[in-house]
């Protein structure tokens, strides 16, 4: 590995160092565990938490309405974006409605949604509304953005369809559309969590947070929550890999 390329991995891994030192000196100061545990003790319990027999019933429970939430979101992000860039009355149609979602607090979102829908559906709803307005915003700022040059050129040489999709529309919004990908499916785990907290679905991640809460359990609610991080972290690069990769392909093919 170059020298320059190994620099950014130092700097995190130092970051990380210095905020693992911070936790431990706060950990320290306070001396009562049930308020904050140090670092040794939950990467102790991160050891065996994963042994227990419901943890990845509780992780795949978590994992499986979020990103199908994401998946909503994105897609209906997508759709609507792309209506409102091409049609103005589109845009002021829909504007109320994305103002709405970005303003309104998500534990009013939350409460509200409990009336409608039951606790294990809740975190796939709260995850589709974090996600729709960023994606949308995205899509819709880069459909307005398109290069009028390139357009015309593919009129002139009549290029089909699927073609100027491929190659004029989809270079110019994928920068946009990946940054919001990244940043939306961080919103939708913090949310979709949230969501779990709040309605307490039985075997799902929040489940376990909110009994580590009442219990003051902080090793266990930590734990949970660096298994949160690790979660979407993973989930973001890997979805980020196959949709370069996949995007790849289809420009070379």
């Amino acid at each position: 590995m170059a020298p320059k390329s190994r620099k950014p991995v130092l700097e995190r891994l130092a970051a990380v160092a210095a905020a693992l030192a911070v936790w431990e000196v706060a950990a320290l100061l306070l001396g009562q565990k049930f308020l904050l545990a140090s670092p040794a003790d939950v990467a102790v319990r991160l050891a065996s938490i994963w042994r227990e027999p419901d943890f990845f019933r509780a992780v795949g429970f978590t994992l499986a309405r979020i990103a199908g939430g994401f998946g909503l979101g994105l897609l209906l992000g997508i759709v609507l974006g792309a209506l409102a860039g091409r049609f103005h009355a589109a845009e002021v149609l829909l504007r109320p409605y994305m103002v709405t979602v970005k303003s309104v607090p998500v534990a009013s979102f939350i409460v509200i949604a409990l009336v409608w829908l039951t606790a294990a559906r809740l975190s796939v709803f709260i995850s589709l509304l974090m996600v729709l307005p960023v994606v949308y915003n995205a899509v819709l700022t880069g459909v307005k953005n398109l290069d009028p040059k390139l357009s015309q050129m593919a009129d002139v040489f009549a290029v089909r369809p699927g073609q100027r999709l491929l190659y004029v529309t989809l270079p110019q919004l994928m920068p946009q559309l990946l940054s919001a990908i990244s940043v939306s499916l961080g919103f939708a785990w913090k949310a979709g969590v949230a969501a779990e907290v709040i309605g307490i679905p039985t075997g799902s991640i929040g489940e376990k947070l909110y009994y580590a809460k009442v219990y003051l359990n902080s090793t266990d609610l930590l734990a949970w929550t660096v298994v949160i991080v690790l979660a979407s972290v993973g989930m973001e690069k890997l979805l980020l890999l196959l949709l370069r990769t996949a995007w790849g392909k289809a420009v070379r093919s």
